[in-house]
């Protein structure tokens, strides 16, 4: 039976961020990504026809939703996070599949593109197509956040305890380039080597390594890993943030002859980090549920603006809470008070606060007759 030492004992996390092994186009957060848009555009749809609007506008809606956040998610991390980078090399901009997506961005592009489709809508006002979009907006957050997770990016702080997630992936990616023929590498958690936790949140992480024969002989592979897995464990700065292989000592291994194929065993150690990707998706999906609940309640009654202001509030109120859990994204981030996500965080807070108050000033419209 499963004890609460178990359940709160650290995971070794290393998942191919593919959804099929072999073919990298299709990837879980791109999946994840589309997949939330397309569930959207579904209750949004739902949302229209129970509020007797034209649902065909929905199609136009998306529209102007995906052009937003993925424009102004990439923009916003070009000029709040890296503008040097970008700026002086203007064409990696465009190399969204590189990484760099901010979600401030994404917000302040979404509410533009709201005032241009809003717009060209006399039966919707700008304030009310906001307020329906927030509600599938906050459920799109977790799922990205979900992705993040699959892609084993944007992680925490190390917990200094034996619970959280050690990310192993990159080293696992690293190994699978060495000189020598590697078919795969695995990362796992041993069961063998529990007297080596101490509470302090380095923990042990076993690498497998399979490898074709070849024309090496076992003791010359046992050289060539010996070598290059130690450089991988200990020189890459991947390496350095999310294990604690010790420099000075020799590499723990075991290699033996499967017949067909080598399998090396290494020992090392790795550091628990928070994952702080579910934090966000879970407090994301939660006032996702909120949000859909009140409008199921109460729909054409709500107050214009009530949903934007709650909405800013609570994600980026949140927002602000995880990131001091997070790893800073940039160099520049180290020497500040707030980094920059909560820097960001702050003003968009405090205009939800003021578009609450007031909304609810005006309380809630009559029911329709």
């Amino acid at each position: 039976m499963m004890n609460i030492e178990s359940i709160l004992s650290y995971v070794v996390w290393s998942p191919d961020p593919a959804v099929f092994s072999g073919f990298e186009r299709l990837r879980w957060y791109s999946l994840l990504f589309a997949l939330g848009f397309i569930i959207s555009q579904q209750i949004m749809i739902y949302i229209y026809r129970k509020e007797a609007q034209d649902e065909r506008l929905v199609d136009r809606l998306t529209i102007y939703m995906v052009i937003a956040t993925i424009i102004g998610a990439r923009l916003g991390h070009v000029l709040f996070y890296e503008p040097e980078k970008y700026l002086s090399n203007p064409i990696d901009i465009l190399k969204v599949w590189e990484g760099g997506l901010a979600s401030h961005g994404a917000a302040i592009a979404i509410l533009f593109a709201l005032y241009l489709y809003a717009r060209k809508i006399p039966t919707q006002t700008y304030l009310w197509v906001v307020d329906r979009i927030v509600i599938v907006v906050a459920m799109v957050g977790a799922m990205i956040r979900i992705g993040n997770l699959m892609n084993s990016e944007i992680g925490g702080k190390p917990t200094g305890n034996d619970s959280g997630f050690v990310f192993a992936r990159d080293a696992e990616e690293i190994m699978e380039t060495l000189r020598i023929p590697v078919e795969s590498v695995n990362a796992y958690k041993p069961d063998n080597r529990q007297e080596e936790l101490t509470g302090n949140g380095i923990v042990p992480v076993n690498f497998e390594i399979k490898i074709e024969k070849g024309g090496y002989s076992e003791s010359d592979l046992r050289t060539a890993l010996e070598t290059d897995v130690k450089y991988v464990l200990t020189r890459f700065k991947s390496s350095q943030k999310y294990l604690s292989e010790d420099p000075s000592s020799p590499l723990k291994m075991d290699l033996s002859d499967k017949g067909d194929y080598y399998l090396a065993t290494v020992y090392t150690q790795g550091v628990v980090r928070h994952p702080t990707q579910i934090y966000e998706a879970i407090s994301y999906f939660i006032i996702f549920l909120i949000l859909y609940l009140t409008w199921n309640r109460y729909k054409s009654r709500l107050p214009d603006g009530l949903f934007l202001g709650f909405f800013l509030v609570s994600v980026f109120g949140m927002r602000f809470i995880w990131e001091f859990l997070k790893e800073n994204q940039v160099e520049f981030e180290e020497g500040l008070t707030f980094n920059m996500g909560q820097a960001l965080s702050i003003p968009l807070v405090i205009g939800g606060l003021v578009l609450m108050g007031l909304a609810l000033k005006k309380g809630f419209k009559p029911e329709k007759n």
